[in-house]
């Protein structure tokens, strides 16, 4: 699943090209993807006008000119691209074919500056899906949601109430996304190596006796936006090989210190380990035994 600087990147690509563009002709090639196409989905966006591209966590938000909002998330495959021109490093895989059997939704647009275009959004495993709000806040998949990583109201006073007396591991408490939004395994795993934080202690294990945060969990907060920080600059990261794509991909996969590198020397400068794997609630986690520590 896309996690927080893939879902960044890809509303990045879009914003120049789709604030500020009106949806002309709204095209389903389906009914559904993961979930059904929200009732009457062409007929609302058909003569909009898109004014703003967000995220929340890892779903993009498209506010329009009546005052609702469409929510989309990617799923596993699901791609958004421009039939016209490429997106700026979209992070996401998706294979142009001769029939495009994948394109599930298109958007014919028209842009003050950029002229026509068609928006198609690609999903081969169909595992993303859109819905649409006049309120955004009703939806239920943005209400409960933590802080925003990469926002001021992320910090560790922030998280010592959700941590203190938590004896779920550190790693576990971070994926969490009532504690934390839009944080997944592969970020979480490297931002707790930099911060030399064995994966396996409990969230309250980074608290003083009397609920304030360690150095630890200051250093973990700056870790984590570091990495966030510097997987965007490179478009997030691509675990599959593009093939006939158009457009660039993320490279940070290329920076992994743990992540998926099993057996390999820690980078960590004088440091002897070898990064080993575990699995945790069903997930790999990676990480070293050696200058990763109990804090």
């Amino acid at each position: 699943m896309p996690e927080l600087p893939e879902v960044e990147t890809v509303c990045r690509g879009l914003a120049p090209w789709l604030e500020g563009a009106r949806i002309e002709r709204v095209t389903l090639h389906r009914e559904n993807l993961r979930f059904p196409f929200p009732s009457g989905l062409k007929q609302a966006l058909e003569g909009q006008t898109v004014l703003r591209v967000g995220r929340r966590a890892k779903y993009l938000l498209m506010d329009l000119s009546d005052g609702a909002t469409l929510l989309s998330h990617l799923g596993m495959t699901g791609a958004y691209r421009f039939a016209e021109h490429p997106i700026d490093k979209p992070p996401r895989y998706y294979e142009l074919e001769p029939v495009p059997r994948h394109d599930h939704m298109v958007w014919e647009i028209s842009h003050p500056a950029h002229g026509r275009s068609h928006l198609i959004y690609a999903d081969p495993r169909r595992f993303g899906f859109v819905d649409l709000y006049r309120h955004i806040e009703d939806s239920p998949y943005l209400q409960g949601l933590g802080p925003e990583p990469l926002g001021n109201g992320f910090n560790a006073e922030s998280l010592a109430a959700p941590f203190n007396g938590k004896k779920a591991p550190i790693k576990a408490a971070l994926l969490d996304q009532r504690v934390v939004a839009g944080l997944g395994n592969i970020y979480v795993a490297e931002a707790l190596h930099r911060a030399h934080i064995l994966p396996t202690v409990t969230a309250g294990s980074l608290l003083l006796p009397d609920g304030t945060p360690k150095p630890a969990l200051h250093d973990l907060v700056s870790a984590t936006r570091q990495v966030l920080i510097e997987a965007i600059e490179v478009g997030g990261s691509t675990l599959r090989d593009f093939r006939n794509a158009q457009g660039g991909s993320g490279y940070f996969q290329h920076r992994f210190a743990v992540y998926d590198r099993q057996g390999q020397p820690c980078p960590t400068p004088l440091c002897s380990g070898t990064i080993a794997r575990i699995v945790q609630s069903g997930r790999s986690t990676f990480y070293c035994p050696v200058c990763q520590i109990a804090p």
